[in-house]
C-alpha cells in the first residue's frame, strides 16, 4: 500500500496540510495553542462539558454531513479529508451575527458566556437538519453541552428563535458545501496516511484490508475509532498512544444493512449513524439509544469500540447481548465469528488476539412473540456513565415463558448473561410471580462491587427492582403489543 506522509483537512476555509503530528495530538490544543482560534472552549477536557463544541464535515456515503463533536477528545489524526468549522468561522449573510448568535443575544442565552461558544455551534448543527426544532429535539441536542449559570431556558428558546433570522438555506455552510464536496473528494487519493514520530506515529489506514495489514505489522497498536474512551486517556491520565491506528474513516467498516433476519453494523458505525435503523428494527432502543452520552460523544463513538474495549459498564454489551448479536473478529485475511457475550472474558481481557479487531456486529431480529427492554441506571439522566444497564428479552408462547436472555452490565468485571434468573423465568406462566422469582435468583449470577458509584447493595437492588418494572411495563401494555414490541 502506498503511503502518503501529510494529513489534509479544511479548517474554517483555509487548506491546512501537516506534516509534524503526533498520534495524541487533540483538536482543541491545535485550535488553541497552534491556531489561536481560542473561541472553542476547555473546560472538562474529556468530552462531558461541550465548550469545546465544533462541527466537522466529513463525506460519508457521496454526501457532506456536517456532525457537532468534542475538539477536546478529538484527535487531529482523525481528521484527514474532513472539513472543521469552529466559532470564529460563523457569519450571517451580510458579514453581521449568525442566525443562532442573534437568536442566543436576543433570548438572553449567555451570561459568563464561557459555554456560549459550544451551545452556538450544538444548536447551529441542529437547525442546518430541524430548522423548527421541538423541545425535546433541542434538549436531545443540548445533552452535551453544560451551562451553569444562565440556565436552559433561555437558551431553548433561543433554539426556537434562529428561523425568525436566517433560514439554512441561506446559510453559508449549505451554499458553499458543493465546492468543500468538491475540495474534500480530491483529496481522496486511496493512500495509507502515515505521520509522525515512531514512538508517538498516527497510521490511518485507507481500506479494512489496509487495517488488517497494518495490524500484523503492528499488533500492539492502539486502536482508535471514536476516541470516545481512548481521549480521556491523553487527557487525563497522559497516557501515550503511540503507535495508534485510526479506524473511524475507513468506509469498509460504516456498513448498516438491515433485512427480515437481522442488522448488520460494520465496527466503525457510530451511535448517531446506526440510531435509526436500530430502532425501527428494536422500537424498545429509543429511549436507551438516547440516554448514550450525549449527542456529540453520539456522533464520535462507534459500536465496535463500545465493545472492543471491553469496559463492564459499556451501554450497548448488555442490551446487544440480550438481543443475541454476534461479533466478526478479523486477523489479517481470516475471521471467525462469536456470540458477543462469549467476547468479554475478564476484567479488561477479551478474546481477541494481538492484530486481530472488531469487524462487524449482527443482531438478529426476534418474532413477534419475543417481549424486550433495555434499562440504564445511573446518576444524571443524561451524560453519564451507566451504573446498572441491562437487557431483558422474554419468549412468551400461549402465555408461558418459553425463552429468555437477560443480560446485565455494571453488575460484574464482565457484562454477562443471569443464567440463573433466566432458568428460574423459563417454563413459568407469565405473571408477576415469576419475575419475582427470576429477582430472587439474581444473586446466584451476580455479587457486585461497591465503587464510588454505587455499593454492592444498591447494584444487586436497582437490578432486581428492574424485573419488577419489566413486567409491570410489559404486563400493563395492551396484550398485543406485548408480543410486538420487537
Amino acid at each position: 500500500m502506498a503511503v502518503r506522509s501529510e494529513i489534509r483537512f479544511l479548517l474554517n476555509d483555509q487548506e491546512v496540510s501537516l506534516s509534524s503530528l503526533g498520534a495524541s495530538d487533540t483538536l482543541l490544543d491545535f485550535l488553541r495553542l497552534d491556531q489561536r482560534l481560542t473561541g472553542t472552549k476547555e473546560g472538562c477536557a474529556e468530552g462531558d462539558c461541550g465548550a469545546c463544541t465544533v462541527l466537522v464535515g466529513r463525506l460519508h456515503e457521496g454526501a457532506l454531513r456536517y456532525e457537532a463533536v468534542n475538539a477536546c477528545i478529538r484527535f487531529v489524526s482523525s481528521l484527514d479529508g474532513c472539513h472543521v468549522v469552529t466559532i470564529e468561522h460563523l457569519r450571517g449573510s451580510n458579514g453581521d451575527l449568525h442566525p443562532v448568535q442573534k437568536a442566543m443575544v436576543e433570548e438572553h442565552g449567555s451570561q459568563c458566556g464561557f459555554c456560549t461558544p459550544g451551545f452556538v455551534m450544538s444548536l447551529y448543527a441542529l437547525w442546518m437538519e430541524v430548522p423548527d426544532p421541538t423541545v425535546q429535539q433541542i434538549e436531545t441536542a443540548l445533552q452535551g453541552n453544560l451551562c451553569r449559570c444562565t440556565g436552559y431556558a433561555p437558551i431553548i428558546r433561543a433554539a426556537h428563535a434562529i428561523s425568525r433570522h436566517g433560514t439554512p438555506a441561506s446559510d453559508f455552510l449549505l451554499t458553499e458545501r458543493a465546492s468543500v464536496h468538491d475540495r474534500l473528494l480530491a483529496w481522496q487519493d486511496g493512500l495509507r496516511l502515515e505521520v509522525g514520530p515512531s514512538d508517538n506515529r498516527a497510521i490511518v489506514p485507507a481500506t479494512v484490508s489496509d487495517l488488517a495489514q497494518v495490524l500484523l505489522a503492528h499488533p500492539d497498536a492502539t486502536i482508535v475509532a471514536g476516541a470516545t474512551d481512548v481521549g480521556l486517556w491523553v487527557t487525563k491520565f497522559l497516557r501515550p498512544i503511540g503507535p495508534a491506528v485510526f479506524v473511524g474513516q475507513i468506509d469498509g467498516l460504516k456498513r448498516i444493512a438491515m433485512d427480515g433476519a437481522s442488522v448488520n453494523l460494520g465496527a466503525g458505525v457510530t451511535y448517531s449513524e446506526a440510531q435509526d435503523v436500530l430502532i425501527q428494527a428494536f422500537p424498545h432502543l429509543a429511549d436507551f439509544w438516547a440516554r448514550i452520552a450525549g449527542w456529540q460523544v453520539r456522533n464520535m463513538g462507534t459500536i465496535g469500540g463500545n465493545i472492543a474495549n471491553g469496559s463492564p459498564i459499556g451501554d450497548t454489551p448488555p442490551v446487544l447481548i440480550a438481543l443475541g448479536a454476534e461479533i466478526t473478529l478479523r486477523h489479517g485475511d481470516v475471521r471467525r465469528e462469536i456470540p458477543l457475550e462469549t467476547f468479554f472474558v475478564d476484567y479488561g481481557k477479551q478474546d481477541r488476539a494481538a492484530g486481530e479487531f472488531v469487524e462487524d456486529i449482527r443482531i438478529p431480529r426476534s418474532g413477534s412473540d419475543w417481549v424486550h427492554a433495555a434499562y440504564k441506571i445511573s446518576k444524571r439522566r443524561d451524560e453519564d456513565i451507566s451504573t446498572v444497564a441491562a437487557g431483558f428479552a422474554v419468549c412468551v408462547e400461549d402465555d408461558i415463558i418459553v425463552a429468555a436472555r437477560l443480560a446485565f452490565g455494571g453488575m460484574a468485571a464482565t457484562p454477562k448473561r443471569a443464567k440463573a434468573a433466566e432458568a428460574a423465568l423459563i417454563g413459568q406462566p407469565w405473571g408477576q410471580a415469576a419475575f419475582q422469582a427470576a429477582a430472587d435468583a439474581l444473586p446466584e449470577d451476580f455479587a457486585p462491587l461497591t465503587d464510588w458509584r454505587a455499593s454492592s447493595e444498591y447494584r444487586l437492588k436497582v437490578a432486581q427492582n428492574l424485573f419488577q418494572r419489566f413486567y409491570l411495563e410489559q404486563d400493563n401494555a395492551p396484550r398485543n403489543a406485548v408480543r410486538l414490541s420487537a
